[in-house]
């Protein structure tokens, strides 16, 4: 993690192009380009074609893809790079977020407040999932990047406040957390929280890493995948569980 090349990542992105186009204007590409330039600063390795696909970065490491969102579609592109080379897919992830709202009438922003949600690691599990068949080639690498974040959202919900249902506007990176790097199976233990048990039902995992029991149902799903937990028995529809060794 390299905090000063962050910042030089996100004045070169947000001070200059936002401060130009303006709110609303560049979508999700402020993360990710954000993202891109942080992990590669010379532009001439972005938008590389590798075999039928064009990656985020080509470098002496191989292959870099950052994935804001919907991992699903990334599955056909994992096939075709990890043919060629390494591939690491960097997702990043807020820590602590900030949400405004954009009035799309006036234009008007409204002043930030903190989101009272915790984030964790864990909340990885809802688009990894989606790529648990790339995670055990020794070829792939997976990179959460926990942010500091602005969220603007519009105020086109469905409800009275406009706010339920409504989208994102924009992604906005203030600072950089923490990073955490997956390079082998082994290091998927990071999702085994201490204190399990020596068997455990999904219920019982969701509590112990303070998450939702679909969220740990996605989360002991990879974990099953990649031999770290063993499916040992079932009691009405829920699986019993140990972790392997």
């Amino acid at each position: 993690m390299d905090k000063e090349l962050f910042y030089a990542s996100c004045e070169k992105i947000i001070g200059k192009d936002r401060s130009k186009k303006g709110i609303g204007t560049l979508g999700e590409k402020t993360l990710h380009a954000v993202m891109k330039n942080y992990f590669e600063p010379q532009s001439e390795n972005h938008e590389i074609k590798v075999g039928r696909y064009v990656a985020d970065i080509v470098g002496e490491k191989g292959v870099i893809e950052i994935q804001t969102r919907q991992f699903f579609r990334l599955m056909p592109k994992l096939d075709n790079f990890l043919e060629f080379c390494d591939v690491t897919v960097v997702y990043p992830m807020p820590a602590i977020k900030y949400v405004s709202w954009l009035d799309m009438d006036t234009g008007e922003v409204s002043p930030k407040r903190r989101s009272p949600r915790k984030y964790r690691i864990y909340d990885a599990f809802k688009e990894i999932y989606n790529i648990r068949y790339a995670l055990d080639n020794p070829r792939f690498h997976l990179v959460l990047c926990l942010l500091e974040m602005d969220e603007i959202r519009y105020l086109n919900g469905w409800s009275g406040d406009k706010k339920r249902g409504s989208s994102r506007c924009d992604r906005i990176p203030k600072d950089i957390i923490e990073e955490v790097r997956f390079d082998c199976v082994e290091d998927y233990r990071r999702f085994l929280p201490d204190g399990l048990g020596e068997e455990f039902t999904s219920a019982q995992y969701a509590k112990a890493c303070s998450i939702s029991k679909e969220l740990a149902g996605r989360g002991l799903n990879i974990l099953n995948y990649l031999g770290l937990v063993k499916r040992v028995d079932k009691v009405g529809n829920s699986y019993i569980y140990t972790v392997a060794d």
